[in-house]
């Protein structure tokens, strides 16, 4: 197999051989460039805390140690604030050999400060999945800013399938970026491609926002239909300078618009964990073909899911938060990110999950 991401195709030939399989059936839309889409089951488990299944252990067994209460989810089901919950989800994996896998919260679940990750039997890290892994799926959900109304089939997080070793390296990422610009800026290239805050808008000044601590319930079907007021406070700053909270959740945006090639893909990753007490919550895998060919050809700027630890931090404009870690496709992808597959968030700037409506 050649090395590097697998494609849509690929996947659709995992999904063929039984690599990858699901009650019910995979559909068409759960199929992204480089990546699965992967859906909730019926039932939600409310835990007492967090836990990984361990070595030559079942989550199944593991779960009669920290279940507090089990819920339906068929006619739609609230996830409290604050609360963990474990949810089997629809597919199932039988990896081959040479093929691993890792997991990410989608965009819009990332934006909703909805920590998602994936756990299996047997694991001993989140969103890991090692060779030759055969056995379910579940997802640990925590929702940290919003209580959230899910229901069956809903697609919270994703997985991506690699065959070798597809990370580039600083040499080989330097050549990419004079093939084709992958910033539309100085390149910082150390582990990664270096991206930092925008706290200095071209117009005006709004610089991000920040969630309410108390606000109602958000339905994840509901599309553009919350009002931003009612869950988001405006962050503005007229010296490129914002003070950070903390336990507070905000939502940036990078100075920096980015691109990813149509053969290649990418993935957050922190910067350095001594940069600051705050972190980028790195809730997303970047497609091929993000950025490329967006409006002005000059990318997409990435959103920054943001919280702050220990004690209040000045956060200045122009100051590197994370990091993007790109990787080679196996074989270029069938669709691009944005070419007609209803991609949310091509060509965006500073922008909230797609379930609120500004004004």
């Amino acid at each position: 197999m050649t090395i590097g991401v697998l494609p849509d195709t690929m996947i659709q030939a995992m999904i063929a051989r039984g690599e990858i399989s699901a009650e019910p059936a995979i559909i068409p839309e759960q199929i992204q460039p480089a990546s699965l889409d992967l859906r909730l089951g019926r039932v939600a488990y409310r835990v007492r805390a967090s836990f990984l299944a361990g070595k030559g252990q079942r989550v199944e067994t593991r779960l009669e140690d920290f279940e507090m209460h089990r819920m339906d989810l068929a006619d739609g089901a609230v996830l409290e604030k604050g609360c963990v919950y474990l949810v089997p989800l629809m597919e199932s994996l039988s990896l081959a050999e040479g093929v691993t896998a890792v997991a990410n919260a989608k965009s819009s679940t990332g934006r909703l400060d909805l920590l998602t990750r994936l756990i299996t039997d047997a694991g001993t890290e989140f969103d890991r999945i090692p060779e030759g892994y055969q056995g379910p799926l579940y997802a640990e959900i925590c929702p940290r800013s919003f209580s959230v109304l899910v229901r069956p089939g809903m697609r919270l997080n994703q997985i991506r399938f690699r065959a070798g070793q597809a990370v580039l390296s600083d040499a080989e990422l330097k050549i990419l970026h004079q093939q084709e610009p992958l910033v539309d800026g100085p390149a910082v290239i150390d582990e990664g491609l270096g991206f930092s805050v925008d706290l200095r808008p071209e117009s005006g000044d709004l610089v991000g926002y920040r969630a309410k601590p108390h606000s109602g319930v958000i339905d994840l079907d509901r599309i553009a239909h919350y009002p931003a007021s009612d869950f988001w406070e405006e962050v503005r700053s007229d010296d490129g300078r914002i003070i950070l909270d903390p336990g507070a959740f905000y939502i940036l945006v990078s100075r920096e618009a980015v691109t990813i090639p149509p053969d290649h893909a990418a993935e957050m990753a922190p910067y350095l964990a001594m940069v600051g007490e705050f972190r980028v919550h790195y809730a997303g895998f970047f497609d091929p073909g993000f950025g490329h060919g967006a409006a002005g050809g000059a990318g997409s700027r990435g959103v920054l899911e943001v919280r702050c630890h220990e004690a209040p931090f000045a956060l200045e404009h122009g100051q590197i938060v994370g990091r993007l870690v790109y990787e080679r496709m196996a074989e270029e992808p069938r669709q691009l990110y944005g070419a007609g597959i209803a991609s949310n968030y091509q060509g965006q700037g500073l922008k909230l999950a797609k379930h609120f409506r500004m004004g």
